[in-house]
């Protein structure tokens, strides 16, 4: 059983890497097509390693490792020795590729799914404790630092320090919170991170204070959903069945990720049956609610499930 990390001892906790920069449009696609074009190990190497980096991404030296760290967080590509990138990743080739799924993020699927792959994982500390272990629904960024270092004080976390989790905090607050409009700036203007169209936290009328967003997910498809249950699945256990319970509140599960409330929730897993075309089957026997499944998908049904959400029937999610 995965996705319980954090509580694992020698787990090591991951509170940087970005630089502080939030993750901002253009970059996935940027961090993609530079490493796809790279003709051997020694360019994928020096792509985001050598003087010419700067110039090749057009930003500074700080924010070129951020493009690296996101673009191999969110498996566009993948990381090898030293900072290097070995190649491109799942996501990459699935979704921003030029004749991928979405590669200038046009869909709303992208930002979900792009979500999924940060907040399922527990190398990313921040990410992973809030949607999956943080239990209230409003919180400040102070609230957020102090509960992170008795979290990390009670499991032994070594060479973490304070100033280290509140830059981490403050990165995780503007991925997914536009920056108040002040002046002439256009909403667009305020929005850092694309991830802040999920509305996944939002501020709230006293300063510094967030809401996070709890209930329904109306752009949230069930293509993706059915790709994150899946993947979650996988890690859970190797069996045919899976526990309600386990969807809705394990750490690292759907309905904490995308914080669904329990309606919602068996709303989606009823209509898997026919979006699976059988595949997976909700049960309510005897008193037990579970999802069973004839077997686990194959790549080529989780590219399937994905790719609903961007066909022309599926665009926009499920209501």
């Amino acid at each position: 059983m995965l996705n319980s990390s954090l509580f694992e001892s020698g787990y090591v906790p991951q509170l940087s890497g970005h630089e502080t920069f939030p993750m901002r449009y253009g970059w996935l696609k940027k961090a993609y097509d530079v490493v796809q074009a790279a003709t051997d190990d020694s360019d994928k190497h020096s792509v985001f390693n050598d003087v010419s980096a700067i110039a090749r991404f057009g930003v500074g030296k700080n924010m070129v490792a951020s493009i690296r760290h996101w673009a191999t967080q969110c498996e566009v590509i993948s990381s090898g020795k030293k900072g290097a990138a070995s190649g491109v990743g799942y996501i990459g080739s699935t979704i921003f590729a030029d004749d991928g799924f979405d590669p200038y993020m046009e869909n709303p699927a992208t930002l979900w799914l792009l979500h999924w792959r940060l907040a399922s994982n527990p190398d990313l500390t921040t990410w992973f404790w809030v949607f999956n272990h943080y239990n209230g629904d409003h919180f400040e960024r102070e609230t957020l630092v102090k509960a992170l270092i008795k979290f990390g004080q009670d499991r032994g976390w070594s060479r973490v320090t304070p100033s280290t989790i509140k830059r981490d905090v403050d990165c995780f607050v503007r991925t997914y919170v536009a920056k108040p409009a002040t002046g002439k700036q256009t909403h667009e203007d305020t929005m850092e991170s694309p991830l802040t169209e999920l509305s996944l936290i939002k501020p709230i009328g006293k300063k510094d204070g967030f809401r996070i967003i709890r209930g329904p997910k109306v752009s949230l498809g069930d293509g993706v959903f059915a790709f994150a249950l899946s993947e979650f699945w996988s890690n859970y256990t190797h069996g045919n069945t899976l526990s309600f319970e386990a969807i809705a509140h394990h750490p690292g599960s759907p309905g904490r990720v995308f914080q669904l409330n329990e309606d919602d929730l068996v709303d989606r897993l009823a209509r898997l049956e026919s979006f699976t075309s059988g595949l997976i089957r909700w049960s309510e026997t005897a008193g037990l609610k579970q999802l069973v499944r004839s077997q686990a998908p194959s790549k080529n049904r989780l590219d399937f499930f994905l790719g609903q959400d961007y066909s022309a029937l599926g665009q926009g999610g499920s209501a």
